[in-house]
């Protein structure tokens, strides 16, 4: 099991740190603290990015927030 630091996941998305956090807060992005620093499994980011993948194939890839 390969732990990631908040900075790891926003190079491997390409998205800010802010982002990350944002998105771990709100559940929306697989994650378990430490103390006050989140930590993120890989395999389960992985699995989050493949799911939203397949989500975004069947509505045509729009956003529909």
């Amino acid at each position: 099991m390969k732990i990631l630091t908040a900075k790891e996941v926003a190079e491997l998305l390409k998205i800010t740190k802010a982002t990350v956090y944002n998105l771990a807060a709100k559940g929306k992005l697989p994650a378990f603290r430490i103390g006050n620093s989140w930590r993120f499994e890989m395999e389960e980011i992985m699995k989050q990015l493949k799911t939203d993948r397949g989500k975004k194939e069947r509505t045509g890839g729009k956003n529909n927030a």
